[in-house]
């Protein structure tokens, strides 16, 4: 297929790009690096830097694409809640104009990053795509909204989409991984403070309903993640709009991932106590059931240690890059 990825400059957006191009597809990269890096994007794949709002249409009247993997999005939660203009202009806004620029080119599918902040605080965990969706913050609302948006394209227009809700992706995969200047996920803050560039990790809240008083999170594997997204290409249906969400189904608490943090780097990895953040749950573990079942999903990368392991190995090395860039 040729293949248009939005935000392929990302974390997940870049993994996602590698693994196309390894299955044969053509893909082109659509990103204006403000949250992105430029090397992120995987050789063989077309670059073009531009905001998607204004660049997507361009690019798909050009060629003859056959779908959109869409990525690009603002995704740090506090910031949605303290400027949401920014994000409904920047998540919803922008979609609108994608969805727009497909159906004037004629592009017939589409999967959509979106996220389990859909949910918010869950009523029963695990978490199912039947379960009420009533998000805490903006970023949550946002994506909700675009899911809406896009069911309704689906049925007006035929638009064949799914939407991937993700739980907490972690992990590398051919030499990419997480590197953004604003870093707000647990794995890559603990291996940042492994490595002394922070100089402890903060543990918000040590009172929840669970066997160690810390939260409990389910982790994919990032690599995992992308081939779900191949599936999902495979599986988008003209008229329909579906819904799947990505987790391994299994939840570790936060003084489980620190002390593996600590196996895997053989570091002492200094902590901060501190009080419960607003709005974060006890537990957030997915059913990703109904991808297994209707997208023949599998995932295969789902021992905590060897997420860890991975994120380790590449967080060192984009270390060890940093350092020599210094030196030069």
């Amino acid at each position: 297929m040729q293949l248009l990825v939005t935000g392929g400059a990302g974390y997940v957006g870049s993994v996602c790009t590698q693994v196309l191009l390894e299955r044969g597809h053509e893909v082109t990269v659509l990103d204006d690096l403000s949250t992105g890096n430029r090397e992120a994007v995987p050789a063989g794949a077309r670059f073009v830097e531009g905001d998607v709002a204004t660049a997507a249409r361009q690019i798909l009247t050009d060629g003859e694409f056959d779908g959109v993997l869409h990525f690009a999005a603002k995704s740090l939660v506090g910031e949605s809640v303290q400027h949401p203009h920014n994000y409904w202009q920047g998540n919803v806004v922008t979609t609108l104009s994608l969805l727009d620029a497909m159906l004037a080119a004629g592009v017939p599918r589409l999967v959509f990053s979106s996220t389990a902040a859909t949910y918010g605080e869950p009523e029963a965990v695990p978490i199912t795509e039947d379960a009420r969706t009533a998000p805490t913050n903006t970023y949550g609302a946002t994506k909700l909204a675009i899911d809406a948006a896009i069911t309704s394209y689906a049925t007006a227009y035929g638009l064949a989409a799914v939407s991937l809700r993700y739980f907490n992706v972690a992990g590398s995969y051919g030499g990419f991984g997480e590197n953004r200047e604003v870093e707000t996920h647990l794995i890559p803050l603990v291996l940042q403070t492994a490595l002394g560039q922070r100089p402890a990790i903060k543990v918000f809240g040590s009172d929840y309903p669970t066997t160690d008083g810390t939260a409990v999170r389910d982790y994919v594997h990032v690599k995992d993640l992308a081939e779900a997204h191949v599936l999902a290409l495979g599986h988008a249906r003209e008229g329909t709009h579906d819904v799947f969400n990505l987790g391994s189904g299994e939840g570790f608490s936060v003084r489980q991932v620190i002390d593996t943090c600590r196996e895997v780097t053989g570091r002492e990895i200094p902590e901060e106590q501190a009080d419960r953040r607003a709005g974060d749950p006890a537990t957030l573990v997915a059913s990703s059931r109904r991808a297994v079942d209707e997208l023949g999903w599998k995932p295969e990368h789902t021992d905590l240690r060897g997420i860890v392991a991975d994120a380790w190995d590449y967080t060192v090395a984009l270390g060890d890059r940093a350092h020599a860039a210094r030196k030069a």
